[in-house]
């Protein structure tokens, strides 16, 4: 994770309001009069108190009347406006993030999030993103309004004489500058420390429902329950430590106002005593100063908000500026499948060797298959030819040329690729096979599961085809899952097939079933086959032999 300074990743959050710098200025301007209305309500009873004793006013006692009923109810009409125009630019930013860290995730995929802690990633595009309306909502336009209502309190109290000027400049300065600094030194990397590990609190609980069973068989539920309590306490402790910080910062703040509303009375009317000033000039300025904190209040109170508010920001910068291993390719000419090779391929996934030297040939319209042990690199070589990964050594064509000079939409259109484990979706049956052809109709759909002999157990189910699967499909087999995981490459329709052990959770009939098809399927296609069965092997009509990376 990279560590950046809370000005760095404020200074990349407000780059991203500039869509709506409109609605902004709106908002700051509205806040802005609002405090406005809400000090001078003070500062005019001020004003009529000294009326009532005699002295000059600006105004006559009517007016101040009128003017404090007036800006009372503009107060509330701007202050309603405010916040609905700064929640407005929150989640409008919001869902634009939202839609910058799909996209960032789409380029990452697959390379970069292979081994990557599912639940702190689901962490950081939740919850670390809500966070962010805090920023938006109730930081960006509160600290504009901060700096503007305190530059023109300040002027209207020098306006009585140029030293009260100056310590209310000094006041607003401390309040809403210097105690938010301080009290963000002081937090450290406490707000960071929380986020980090209330995302790996959430990785271990999805870790732990997934796989409750295993827990249960093993007898582990006690030790897996007090492993998470212990990660509970941990987590409530830095809140703890966060809240209590948020406190001492509170009673400072309300200590620090105290003292300088007490500096104020008492300087002018030491000025009074020497007759720079007269009542008025201790009376208003001192009901200015006291009535004009609210601001730089708001501010003080964001000094631990913020510290959250910038960890989850930082790691959403992390995932929007992470550079991807594999890019998009786009701009090449199309390319028309005509058979494909690897030439001499070596890859290493963190040091490790994986594929060493190798070399095959995938003629057009042949069925090649790949055996070897676990682990011996046969699914990195057809990771390598969907260019999930990039080739470190040697090359991979298609179609004579470069995989990497091939649009990446076009490799995905001729290519169809079957994983060992087939991921389903919490949704119907026709929607998880219809991801592989979005325009398929039921036609398509059936004849193709009945290719993988799947069909009659779909039309066996109280819905057929309608049939929900469940969350990652554990309503189903690993067999039934493995036959819609081919269906859905039958479906695709690709003139280069990768199937990934299509045939590991079946049983013989099963199999032989689905290598029927296969073979029927592989006319005027290619296709790759990897698996460890023999039986599997004989309808290839040529096998290569991977071990410890090496082709033979």
């Amino acid at each position: 994770m990279k560590r950046r300074s809370g000005f760095q990743i404020m200074a990349r959050l407000i780059g991203l309001v500039k869509p709506l710098t409109g609605f902004m200025a709106l908002a700051i301007l509205m806040g802005l009069i609002g405090h406005l209305c809400a000090a001078f309500i003070t500062i005019c009873g001020g004003w009529a108190v000294l009326d009532v004793l005699g002295a000059h006013t600006p105004f006559s006692l009517t007016a101040l009347l009128i003017a404090v009923i007036a800006m009372a109810l503009l107060r509330g009409v701007l202050r309603y406006a405010e916040q609905a125009c700064n929640h407005f630019i929150a989640f409008k930013l919001l869902a634009l993030i939202r839609d910058k860290v799909f996209g960032a995730l789409r380029r990452l995929a697959p390379a970069k999030l292979e081994g990557r802690d599912k639940g702190d990633l689901i962490s950081a595009i939740t919850s670390d993103i809500e966070l962010l309306e805090v920023f938006y909502a109730h930081t960006i336009s509160p600290a504009a309004i901060a700096v503007l209502f305190s530059l023109l309190m300040a002027v209207f109290i020098g306006s009585f004489h140029p030293a009260l000027g100056l310590l209310a400049a000094a006041a607003y300065l401390t309040v809403g500058l210097m105690i938010p600094l301080i009290v963000s030194k002081r937090s450290g990397d406490a707000g960071l420390k929380f986020r980090t590990q209330a995302g790996e609190l959430s990785g271990f609980v999805l870790e732990s429902l997934r796989g409750l069973p295993e827990i249960q068989q093993y007898g582990q539920g006690t030790k897996r329950l007090a492993e998470m309590e212990q990660r509970t306490d941990n987590l409530s402790a830095v809140d703890a430590g966060m809240k209590r910080m948020t406190g001492t910062n509170q009673a400072v703040t309300n200590t620090v106002i105290l003292a300088f509303d007490l500096a104020m009375l008492t300087a002018s009317a030491l000025l009074c005593h020497g007759g720079r000033v007269d009542f008025g000039g201790v009376l208003i300025p001192t009901l200015a100063m006291m009535s004009s904190f609210g601001p730089c209040v708001a501010l003080a109170n964001l000094g631990n908000t913020l510290q959250n508010t910038f960890a989850a920001g930082n790691r959403v910068l992390d995932i929007l500026e992470e550079e991807p291993l594999v890019e998009e390719i786009t701009g090449q000419p199309e390319t028309a499948f005509s058979g494909a090779k690897a030439e001499h391929v070596s890859f290493s996934y963190g040091g490790e060797q994986v594929l060493s030297d190798v070399s095959v040939d995938l003629p057009e319209g042949q069925i090649v298959g790949i055996v070897g042990r676990s682990g011996s690199g046969k699914s990195t070589l057809l990771k390598l030819l969907m260019r999930f990964w990039q080739v470190q050594e040697g090359r991979i064509e298609l179609s004579g040329r470069n995989i990497e000079q091939i649009n990446t939409a076009d490799l995905r259109r001729m290519e169809s690729f079957m994983t060992q484990d087939t991921l389903l979706f919490h949704d119907s049956i026709r929607a998880n096979l219809r991801i592989a052809k979005l325009d398929a109709t039921d036609e398509e759909i059936e004849a193709a599961c009945k290719k993988t002999s799947i069909h009659d157990f779909i039309m066996s189910l109280p819905q057929g085809y309608d049939t929900p699967v469940g969350e990652l499909g554990d309503t189903l087999s690993g067999g039934e899952r493995q036959r819609l995981g081919l269906a859905r490459a039958f479906l695709h329709d690709a003139p280069f097939l990768l199937l990934d052990e299509p045939t590991s959770n079946l049983d013989s009939l099963n199999e032989a079933v689905i290598l029927r098809s296969l073979k029927e399927e592989g006319q005027g296609r290619t296709v790759v086959l990897v698996s460890h069965r023999a039986s599997t092997m004989r309808i290839a009509d040529k096998v290569y032999s991977v071990e410890h990376g090496r082709m033979s």
